[in-house]
């Protein structure tokens, strides 16, 4: 299936592979709300578990799971800068099950607690409209 490297250690990805992987990350990208773990997404890729995990870090320079957290991550933040959801509501959507780990981890890969990155957020949102004079605000109807 896979052919060893010139050195020996990390494999070669066939096409055949790479497709298998792009498939696995597709479900989770589709499905990243959901509970999923190694099994189930292995599966997608029909690898074993073990197998799948060292492909798919190769070809991705990062683990299922941290694949999993960053597309949760990356969902989170839309969600709290477009939404009016709360961060508990936030973090269940995006398939977390647990406020705290939620904050943590977001804290960790945003460098900001999800209350503050939503404040953050609204506060580029109206940025934009502080540069624009006052009066083509009103003439186009966009004032507050």
């Amino acid at each position: 299936m896979e052919r060893r490297g010139r050195s020996g250690r990390s494999p070669v990805l066939t096409p055949d592979t790479y497709r298998r992987l792009m498939r696995a990350r597709e479900f989770i990208d589709s499905s990243y709300q959901s509970s999923l773990d190694l099994g189930q997404i292995s599966k997608v890729a029909c690898l074993s578990r073990f197998h799948f995990l060292r492909l798919f870090r190769t070809a991705f320079n990062k683990t299922p799971h941290q694949y999993l957290t960053h597309r949760r991550i990356e969902k989170a933040k839309e969600l709290l800068s477009s939404s009016r959801l709360t961060v508990t509501d936030v973090c269940f959507e995006v398939g977390f099950e647990s406020l705290g780990s939620f904050s943590s981890l977001f804290h960790k890969h945003v460098g900001y607690a999800p209350v503050s990155y939503r404040a953050i957020a609204c506060e580029r949102q109206r940025e934009p409209r502080r540069r624009i004079p006052p009066c083509h605000l009103m003439l186009f109807g966009l004032q507050d």
